[in-house]
């Protein structure tokens, strides 16, 4: 551990945890290359460049978008992603008539092979509580106005099922391989909290 002069400037939350990690290897309860190696695996292997490489075979291949709104959890298992948190995930299309958000009112219900760790305004008791109510003005305070004829429906994800958002794809990505497509598509895309950008 570092020491300084001055305060620690760290929030609150990581001085915690970083004293409770220190606390529970002391007494050999746990082992934190063990750690670091499950959050490598949800940070790098398990996280949206999964979801965004099924985004983007979708945009390109008109069967297996078929495949993955008709039964995601098993399109989604034919690129090679599953495993906890994803054992019935539903995905939903957003059109340039329908915008699909997600959030889980309860706790923080996240596909988590395909969208990796769930970010912490995902678990924040006011997204979850304001974005039922009034979803157009929390996107909107997130960045993605939405024109009024745009019916926007939230689904709520459980312990039984998880969402999530197929995204619009943008105008002018027609010649982009899909590979490229990969690149352009953001884990809040596949929320629904923002528009991939082309």
């Amino acid at each position: 551990m570092t020491t300084t002069d001055g305060p620690d400037e760290r929030p609150p939350v990581d001085l915690r945890t970083e004293a409770l990690e220190e606390l529970l290897t002391e007494r050999g309860l746990i082992d934190p290359k063990v750690i670091d190696g499950i959050i490598t695996t949800y940070e790098s292997n398990v996280g949206p460049l999964n979801g965004a490489r099924v985004v983007a075979k979708a945009w390109t291949d008109p069967e297996y978008r078929q495949r993955l709104l008709a039964d995601g959890t098993a399109a989604i298992k034919e690129l090679g992603f599953s495993g906890a948190m994803g054992w019935h995930i539903v995905v939903v299309e957003n059109t340039p008539t329908t915008h699909n958000v997600v959030v889980c009112t309860l706790c923080s219900c996240y596909p988590w092979p395909v969208l990796g760790l769930p970010p912490s305004w995902y678990k924040d008791p006011a997204y979850r509580s304001r974005v039922v109510k009034e979803p157009r003005t929390v996107l909107s305070e997130m960045g993605l106005d939405l024109d009024d004829d745009v019916q926007i429906t939230v689904r709520d994800s459980t312990a039984e099922v998880r969402w999530l958002v197929l995204p619009e794809r943008p105008a002018g990505t027609e010649q982009l391989s899909e590979e490229e497509l990969v690149s352009l598509v953001t884990r809040d895309s596949m929320v629904g909290v923002a528009k991939v950008a082309p």
